[in-house]
């Protein structure tokens, strides 16, 4: 996997311009933060974008991946502006749970989601060699 950030499109923060990839694709359905029993857990963004992100990462390793071979990921967001007051606290728990390296990434405000409890969503695909 190549991550392509060119210099004339300034130096990203938290996500790569590109990835180039080569391998099976592995499609990962949007993720909030549901525990086993399909109830939203956590009560603030940090706690429930952990959450979404482990099942997302959870069902990515089913598949056969593992955080690294994440391209390209999408984070829906119902209130972007307690996101972006939590951002640095959120880059810990990203890299605590995935590494230093970020996929080609997109957050994207939301008025709402399935579940009115739920504050984030994370969804995005793999590209995985077995």
């Amino acid at each position: 996997m190549e991550r392509i950030n060119p210099p004339e499109l300034g130096k990203p923060s938290g996500f790569s311009h590109a990835v180039a990839a080569q391998g099976q694709l592995v499609f990962l359905a949007g993720q909030t933060a549901l525990d086993a029993d399909n109830r939203i857990v956590g009560d603030g963004v940090v706690e429930q974008f952990e959450r979404a992100l482990g099942n997302l990462l959870t069902a990515l390793r089913a598949a056969g991946g593992e955080p690294a071979d994440l391209c390209s990921l999408t984070v829906y967001i119902v209130d972007m502006d307690d996101y972006k007051a939590h951002a640095r606290e959120i880059g810990r728990v990203w890299k605590r749970l995935v590494g230093a390296d970020y996929p080609a990434m997109a957050g994207i405000g939301v008025n709402r989601l399935w579940d009115v409890e739920a504050l984030v969503e994370v969804q995005g695909y793999a590209v995985v060699n077995r």
